[in-house]
């Protein structure tokens, strides 16, 4: 079969030949339908993470991704379901944090990701994975799939930073989603549906005219530009927020979310930033936090409850979304250009096999 692979860091995805996969007891065949990239996919190109499975050179890429049950091969699982699989498994055996469901709370080190941390992706004709990890679809959600994991993961990080909220009343009315790619926008997306916030920002640096300023104002949001508006003087140039989604992996934005919070709001951190040292005025930063009651919290991943949510949102967003939002799905026959990047491509996946 074939399957999209890489050597981290020494060169880009290209298609390579792996033998059909057998499933083992407790595990399906899978046939791949399409596989959505994104901005950790490119990481894991450039070497700047994800590492390959132990004695290979190569790592198949690919965490998102919707197929259909080839083979139940015994499972509870269905000939013909659509499904999308989860992308954590355990190192060696399982642990507390996989006995537990909570596989997205497991420390480094003590998990597997699929298509980027030390096990094989998605971007394969075929995959096997243990029925537990496979999350059912709707058949007419089946195009969409592969944008479920990427919403799980906005799933959890809401989850726990209402979770921190919880030792009070907390009626949030305003957010503010940092970072207009696929994940912030459809993160923005959310907070306008079915998270029902009244007001919302999206904060980029981009131009006008531009696809992602296009559909933040289509969902009735207000752009704010970076460059003319730092996140610290929001407050003031529109207001305070009662959420942050910080998507965009700068490390400022960490510190610069706390001022752009209402009293007893909370920022949910999700970026990665790589390593860089400067100055911050830690005093105020701390007083901000005890004297206004503000909370951060860090998210990474999600569980299959988070899949399960995901599915119910994907099924609430409006139909014109997808459409302004999924620039290009290309087949193998020229899926190069589901990696290239620029200001018109938003969100892109591979297509494996057909929908029909």
């Amino acid at each position: 079969m074939k399957a999209i692979a890489v050597e981290p860091g020494a060169g880009e995805p290209t298609v390579v030949e792996r033998p059909l996969p057998e499933p083992s007891d407790g595990e399906a065949l899978v046939r791949t339908l399409r596989v959505g990239v994104d901005g950790t996919d490119h990481e894991v190109i450039a070497g700047h993470h994800g590492e390959v499975p132990p004695g290979e050179d190569r790592l198949v890429l690919g965490h998102e991704a919707v197929g259909v049950v080839e083979d139940p091969n015994g499972t509870d699982l269905e000939e013909g379901e659509y499904v999308v699989p989860t992308v954590r498994r355990p190192p060696n055996g399982t642990n507390e944090y996989f006995e537990r469901g909570e596989p997205d709370m497991a420390r480094e080190g003590e998990y597997l990701e699929r298509g980027i941390v030390g096990a094989h992706g998605f971007m394969a004709e075929y995959f096997t994975s243990p029925a537990e990890t496979l999350v059912p679809i709707p058949e007419r959600l089946a195009h969409l799939g592969f944008l479920v994991e990427p919403i799980s993961v906005s799933e959890k990080a809401v989850e726990h930073a209402v979770a921190s909220r919880s030792a009070f009343e907390w009626e949030p009315e305003t957010a503010l989603v940092l970072g207009n790619g696929s994940l912030g926008l459809l993160t923005l997306a959310m907070c306008e549906t079915t998270l029902g916030f009244d007001r919302t920002y999206c904060l980029g640096r981009r131009d006008r005219p531009d696809p992602t300023i296009d559909i933040v104002e289509k969902l009735g949001a207000t752009y704010v530009d970076s460059r003319e508006t730092p996140v610290p003087e929001i407050p003031d140039a529109y207001e305070s927020v009662d959420f942050v989604y910080e998507a965009t992996g700068y490390a400022k934005h960490a510190f610069e979310t706390i001022e752009a919070l209402a009293p007893n709001g909370v920022g949910a951190l999700l970026g990665v930033p790589e390593s860089w040292s400067f100055e911050i005025d830690g005093g105020r930063l701390h007083r901000e936090f005890v004297l206004q009651n503000k909370a951060l919290v860090g998210s990474v991943n999600s569980h299959r409850g988070h899949f399960e949510a995901a599915t119910d949102t994907l099924e609430g967003l409006p139909d014109w979304l997808f459409d302004d939002l999924v620039t290009g799905v290309y087949g193998l026959d020229e899926y190069e250009r589901a990696f290239e990047t620029g200001d018109d491509v938003v969100k892109t996946a591979v297509e494996f096999s057909s929908l029909e």
